[in-house]
């Protein structure tokens, strides 16, 4: 069993035990508000130039503990006055170290449309999404069947939620597209092993239709790479361990950002 099996099966146990205390009809009641107040996610990224999603994220599998000792308001508050143009909040605990408190905390920290970063393979999770403040969410392909990523994928659409299809190879890319994704995300990371191959992202760009907006996802921290990425087309890039390892968050956005 690899990585990203283990992640999604603990992920499945997790939004069992939550349904047992509150059903998804209750949960749609209480997120049903929250749709008036959503911000435009990918409107955020589509800006010219290349757009930053700066990440909070504590740990991970690959990296272990990444930073501690800093709160989650000192990471929103130094990204949003740094220039990020969106936020991606973590929200899983074992692996990550993120709850949806986090997502909350930061819908009221911030104004930047925020991106819930989750093993999202339940309806249940779309709409903890929506009324934990999410504006979009992620939607990893190799966690799901393509029925699973459709079905997922309409009923964020259909609550107004922008929903970012991460994919790591061609034939991903190929379920992505046929769900009429408008988002889409190349992570250079593979999910079984965790090794990054930053060369993913520019040879799957050519086959992304024009009007797809596209995120490139782990490996890339310096405004070069990030020049480099705005040159071939790609739209913003999503950053989390290079930011939170630094010591000044807001002086590393400004740098991706200037």
């Amino acid at each position: 069993m690899n990585a990203l099996e283990r992640i999604v099966g603990a992920t499945r146990e997790e939004v069992a035990r939550r349904r047992q205390t509150t059903s998804l009809d209750e949960l749609r009641a209480a997120a049903a508000p929250s749709r008036a107040a959503l911000r435009p996610f990918a409107d955020a990224l589509a800006r010219p130039g290349i757009s930053l999603i700066a990440e909070h994220k504590r740990r991970s599998p690959s990296a272990g503990l990444i930073r501690e000792g800093v709160s989650l308001e000192e990471v929103v508050s130094a990204y949003e006055r740094g220039g990020a143009a969106a936020l991606s909040i973590l929200t899983e605990g074992p692996s990550f170290g993120g709850s949806l408190d986090d997502l909350r905390a930061a819908r009221a920290l911030s104004t930047l449309p925020l991106l819930r970063k989750d093993f999202v393979i339940d309806i249940y999770q779309v709409h903890e999404a929506l009324a934990a403040g999410a504006d979009a969410i992620l939607l990893i392909v190799a966690a799901l069947t393509p029925a699973e990523l459709a079905e997922l994928h309409d009923e964020a659409r259909a609550l107004g939620l922008a929903a970012l299809i991460e994919v790591h190879d061609a034939d991903e890319l190929h379920i992505a597209l046929a769900t009429g994704a408008q988002l889409i995300g190349i992570n250079n990371r593979d999910l079984g092993t965790l090794e990054v191959d930053t060369a993913r992202i520019f040879e799957l760009l050519p086959h992304v239709p024009g009007g797809v907006i596209v995120v490139a996802e782990s490996g890339f921290s310096r405004r070069g790479e990030l020049d480099r990425l705005q040159e071939a087309g790609v739209d913003a890039v999503l950053v989390g361990e290079a930011l939170m390892r630094s010591p000044d968050l807001e002086a590393a956005v400004r740098t991706l950002t200037r």
